[in-house]
């Protein structure tokens, strides 16, 4: 049973490439609830405390945090605050880290309660996620921050983000009047209409002001207009694109649409 205990420690430490040299925090990163209180059931009134993943869990969301943030900080610096706070959204959402649980077959190491056992916790995003996120926070109080890190790139931020490049998924966060064309068309809707209202200042340090109008396809009217200054007129298009989108977002499901 130890054996079979160690060994699949070993495979799990291998999984996500760190081997601890304080095992007792790996087995409390893997420990639920359930588990620990049903522990201190067996021992009435010695008032000991067995030690489950929550607190890690805390620490370890504040890590994935830290190293997800930096990481998109250093990699999109074209990325204004705003298109940074969404991809950091996607990359920590529990839909994404449910798959590397999942990845990672954390779901197998749990210790649970024979309650939550029998309620199929092994297999509860909820247990997953967060045992994740314990694993992330044992790593760093077992060997620091680097390690830590290590493990939130390969595991978690960096496959994904290739991904995210690979499929121009990045282009379209910076590229707001692709993205528009592109849901207008999805909706059958007309394209908007991009119009220069303003020029000032000196040549050499111009602003530009830009218009995109959106056409209602019902009354062939503007129903709304995205207006922006910018540099250059490509930044002010792509400014007021973004509230035009905004403005679609805002709508209820089928607002306007033909058919």
């Amino acid at each position: 049973m130890v054996t079979s205990h160690i060994r699949e420690q070993a495979s799990l430490e291998e999984s996500i490439g760190h081997v601890f040299a304080s095992s007792e925090l790996l087995e409390r990163a893997l420990t639920h609830s359930s588990q620990a209180r049903e522990a201190e059931m067996l021992r009435p009134g010695s008032g000991e405390r067995t030690r489950d993943n929550e607190q890690l869990e805390f620490l370890g969301d504040a890590v994935l945090g830290l190293v997800t943030t930096e990481e998109l900080f250093r990699r999109f610096p074209e990325f204004s605050e705003g298109q940074l706070s969404k991809l950091r959204a996607h990359l920590v959402s529990k839909n994404h880290l449910i798959s590397v649980a999942e990845q990672l077959q954390l779901g197998k190491y749990l210790r649970l309660g024979r309650g939550e056992e029998k309620s199929g916790g092994r297999n509860k995003a909820a247990l997953l996620v967060d045992a994740l996120e314990a694993v992330i926070g044992a790593v760093f109080l077992d060997a620091g921050l680097e390690p830590a890190r290590e493990l939130v790139l390969r595991r978690i931020v960096l496959p994904e983000l290739e991904e995210f490049v690979s499929t121009g998924r990045a282009a379209k966060v910076t590229d707001y009047k692709s993205a528009l064309q592109e849901t207008l068309q999805a909706i059958a809707r007309p394209q908007p209409a991009y119009e220069l209202v303003k020029e000032s200042g000196p040549e050499h340090q111009k602003t530009f002001t830009i218009e995109a109008r959106l056409i209602s396809p019902l009354s062939g009217q503007v129903e709304f207009i995205g207006r922006a200054q910018g540099a250059t007129k490509k930044t002010a298009e792509q400014e007021a694109a973004r509230q035009v989108l905004e403005h679609l977002a805002s709508l209820p499901p089928n607002n306007g649409v033909e058919g």
